[in-house]
């Protein structure tokens, strides 16, 4: 059961429902007008880039949301996110039938950390790594709420390429790879990414770290410009020979508009 729902989009923003609370958030991609009204005054809360968060009604410091088969905590940050972006969710359900128990999968950029526990939840070893030691602490805290603290979690505060370098000469390999890359961030001393000019090593550097029968690669991206087409050129050059499907990633309201989030790859062997 999902206890999360776009309820509505359109001038700019989007009505979200996460729990018990409604929320207004900015959302560039929808230029288009509400479908819905009056559910747009019972909002909880709504968030601005100038002003921040503006309160309607008391909201905790952190709440819990299932999604996807997954628990999260959530708390409203000075960034308007809230530790769960649900459009992910529609991707680790196609993942769970890849994965097979005692299966060593790696999530990258992998914040607080729905891919890792529907990996776990299957059987999986995962390696889940973030370069914010606050974000694999959250993810860490959504374990326990998942009752998997005792699972085969590896959690690392590292940068994505330094690690991959390193794993490499260390030949350890896996058996699937999920990344959401940044359109830019910092590792965890200070390393610069940027898409552009590092996604092509980055996914190299995957590709060196797959086993001899790979189950699967993932990739998502919500940067401008990487549509479905640029992120299967760019697996079609880096991975072995096998089958690509892309797509858009999507947030669907069951009465208004579906908003665009970003695009998808998957790799999976023929």
């Amino acid at each position: 059961m999902t206890q999360y729902q776009l309820i509505d989009s359109g001038h700019g923003q989007k009505l979200e429902r996460f729990g018990a609370y409604t929320l207004i958030r900015p959302c560039a991609q929808a230029v288009w007008r509400p479908t819905l009204t009056k559910e747009w005054g019972g909002a909880s809360a709504e968030f601005d880039r100038e002003s921040r968060w503006q309160f309607r009604e008391k909201i905790p410091d952190m709440w819990t949301l299932s999604h996807g088969g997954v628990q999260f905590r959530l708390s409203l940050t000075e960034f308007g996110h809230l530790g769960v972006f649900p459009e992910h969710a529609d991707l680790w359900e196609t993942m769970r039938p890849l994965v097979i128990p005692q299966s060593r999968i790696l999530n990258l950029f992998a914040y607080s950390g729905g891919v890792t526990f529907a990996a776990a939840q299957q059987g999986a070893q995962v390696c889940h790594l973030d370069a914010s030691k606050g974000m694999v602490d959250w993810a860490r805290q959504n374990a326990a709420l998942n009752r998997l603290t005792d699972a085969p979690i590896r959690w690392i505060v590292d940068d994505a390429m330094k690690f991959l370098q390193r794993e490499k000469k260390r030949g350890s390999l896996y058996d699937g790879i999920i990344l959401d890359p940044p359109t830019f961030g910092r590792g965890s001393q200070g390393e610069v990414f940027k898409i552009e000019q590092d996604i092509l090593p980055l996914l190299s550097l995957c590709r060196d770290v797959l086993n001899t029968a790979p189950r699967f690669v993932i990739f998502s991206c919500h940067t401008p410009g990487f549509t479905p087409m640029v992120l299967s050129h760019l697996l079609e050059q880096t991975l072995p020979q096998g089958h690509i499907e892309t797509g858009e990633m999507a947030l669907h309201s069951p009465h208004a508009l579906s908003i665009p989030s970003g695009s998808f790859a998957r790799w999976t062997r023929d």
